[in-house]
């Protein structure tokens, strides 16, 4: 395929090539840990992408051995929790739920919390055979705060929902394909390969159709998404607030087990 453009951000890469874009999260030292920064470049990538007319579709993979391990603890427990709430990661959730062009999750890895719940945002999720994913919040004290409670019900039921989410376990990509939750595993090394032919596959198709048929698909999903969605950043801002939400996430950072009260 030609290359019309490489563009690099700080914290991810923007590749383009012929119709498909395609962005890279690049903190492969922090497993593509999902920061501030990132948010704000993923925001202007999304954008950027989306006002391109000659892309027709885009997929999110990680450079590195995860896709994302979600969202980056130490900065969470260095930030007041006012600014969280002010600032956070809402807009690129915002921006994702109203993309208009399809996109793809490729997960290359570790995709763990905010990285699943960045998965689950897409429309279409292929793994590598290697990847693990989860909602292991719980083991730091907190819930998940960006669509994991409501996106993953939706997607695996109640109960699997409700044991992933209490126990914080990660799931293999068979797991998660058997599960419903990816929609297909490919081989490691041919993980990019495969989201590039599905969307060379989608991209010969006519724009404006895709853009209608996403937004009918999406709405059958979402009528009362928002509502869930609403009590769950309610729940996690009154987790994130918790003595156990600071010592689970201090645990993290110093690598040892929480002390948390019975």
């Amino acid at each position: 395929m030609r290359v019309k453009y490489i563009y690099m951000y700080n914290t991810i890469q923007i590749e383009v090539k012929e119709n498909i874009g395609i962005i890279r999260l690049n903190r492969p030292d922090k497993l593509n840990a999902i920061n501030l920064q990132m948010v704000e470049e993923l925001v202007k990538a999304l954008d950027e992408l989306e006002n391109n007319n000659d892309v027709k579709i885009v997929i999110i993979t990680g450079n590195g051995r995860a896709f994302s391990a979600g969202a980056d603890i130490k900065e969470m427990l260095e930030t007041p929790l006012e600014d969280i709430m002010k600032r956070g990661h809402m807009p690129l959730w915002e921006k994702l739920r109203s993309f208009k062009k399809p996109i793809i999750a490729a997960l290359n890895g570790i995709t763990a919390g905010g990285g699943l719940e960045l998965a689950m945002a897409c429309d279409i999720i292929i793994a590598a055979e290697s990847a693990k994913l989860g909602q292991p919040e719980i083991n730091l004290g907190i819930i998940p705060g960006a669509g994991g409670t409501q996106r993953l019900t939706r997607t695996v039921g109640k109960f699997r929902a409700m044991e992933l989410v209490l126990t914080g376990k990660l799931i293999s990509a068979r797991e998660a394909e058997a599960y419903g939750l990816v929609n297909k595993v490919v081989p490691d090394n041919s993980l990019l390969d495969e989201a590039i032919k599905l969307a060379k596959e989608i991209a010969t198709k006519p724009a404006i159709t895709l853009m209608l048929a996403k937004e009918a698909v999406s709405k059958a999903w979402d009528t009362l998404l928002q509502q869930g969605l609403d009590i769950e950043r309610r729940n996690f801002y009154l987790a994130l607030s918790t003595e156990e939400a600071k010592e689970g996430m201090k645990a993290f950072i110093e690598k040892r087990k929480p002390r948390w009260e019975k």
